[in-house]
C-alpha cells in the first residue's frame, strides 16, 4: 500500500527560515535510507504560505486569499503537482478543478527546490515553477466518492493538463479513519489512530512510501521523528 506521510509547519518554517545544514543532512540520510530499501515513491518540501494562495469555493463563488494563511478547516483530500509559469496560472487550473469538485478549499504553494536552499544554482532559462495544489473537502473525509459525472470530467481535465505538460502528478487520499497521526515532542512519541480532526498547522513537506501496512508507515514516521526531533505528522493511505 502507498501512504503519504505529511509533516507540519512550525513558526520558523512559516517565517521562511531555512533549515540548517545539519537538519538537511539528517533528512537527506533518512530519505536516502528509504530509497535504498525501495519503499520511497516521492517526496517534496513546500515554501511558506506567504508564497502561496488559498482558494475557497462555495455556492459557485470563489474567494482568493493571498498568503500567509493558517491551516485549512478540513483535512487534505488529495493533491496535484503542477509545473506552470506563474501562481496566477496555477490558480486558473485550480479553478477548473473546483468547477468539477464543487464546494472545496484549495491551497497552492510552491515546492522548495534545491536552489531555494542554496544547495545549487537555479538552472539558466528556467521559466516555470512547481506548485503543489492541495484540496480539502468535508465530503471526502466522510468517504463519499466522486459521482460518475465528476469522475469523467476530472479524467478529461487531467488528460488536458497532461497534454499541456502542466500536470506532474495527482493523488487522492483515503479518509483519516485509515490513517494515523504521530506527534513527537521532547523525545516522546504519541501515535493517534484515525479518524482525527484537522491539524492546527499547514503541510511543510511529505514523503510517499510503498509499505505493506499502516503499521509500517507509522514505523517510517517514527524513524523520521528520531532524525528530526519535535514534529507532527499524518500518515494517510493513498487511493
Amino acid at each position: 500500500m502507498r501512504f503519504m506521510i505529511m509533516h507540519r509547519t512550525d513558526a520558523q518554517t512559516e517565517a521562511g527560515a531555512l533549515p540548517s545544514p545539519e537538519f538537511i543532512a539528517r533528512v537527506g540520510q533518512m530519505v536516502g535510507d528509504l530509497a535504498k530499501t525501495g519503499v520511497l515513491r516521492g517526496g517534496e518540501g513546500l515554501r511558506p504560505s506567504s508564497h502561496g494562495v488559498r482558494l475557497q469555493f462555495s455556492g459557485g463563488r470563489r474567494t482568493v486569499t493571498r498568503g500567509p494563511f493558517g491551516a485549512a478547516k478540513a483535512l487534505p483530500a488529495g493533491f496535484a503537482m503542477l509545473r506552470v509559469a506563474s501562481l496566477d496560472e496555477a490558480i486558473g487550473w485550480a479553478s477548473r478543478f473546483a468547477e468539477v469538485l464543487g464546494d472545496v478549499d484549495i491551497d497552492i504553494r510552491p515546492v522548495t527546490e534545491v536552489w531555494d536552499l542554496g544547495m545549487a544554482p537555479k538552472p539558466e532559462g528556467l521559466t516555470t515553477t512547481r506548485y503543489m495544489m492541495v484540496h480539502s473537502q468535508d465530503a471526502a473525509e466522510g468517504g463519499a466518492p466522486p459521482t460518475p459525472k465528476q469522475t469523467a470530467e476530472l479524467g478529461r481535465l487531467v488528460e488536458e493538463m497532461s497534454r499541456a505538460g502542466v500536470l506532474l502528478a495527482t493523488e487522492s487520499l483515503q479518509p483519516s479513519a485509515k490513517g494515523a497521526r504521530i506527534v513527537s515532542a521532547g523525545g516522546k512519541h504519541t501515535v493517534i489512530d484515525g479518524p482525527f480532526t484537522e491539524s492546527k498547522e499547514l503541510i511543510a513537506g511529505y514523503v510517499i512510501v510503498d509499505v505493506p501496512s499502516l503499521n509500517d508507515a507509522k514505523d517510517v514516521a517514527l524513524r523520521y521523528a528520531e532524525f528530526v526531533g519535535d514534529i507532527e505528522m499524518d500518515a494517510r493511505a493513498l487511493s
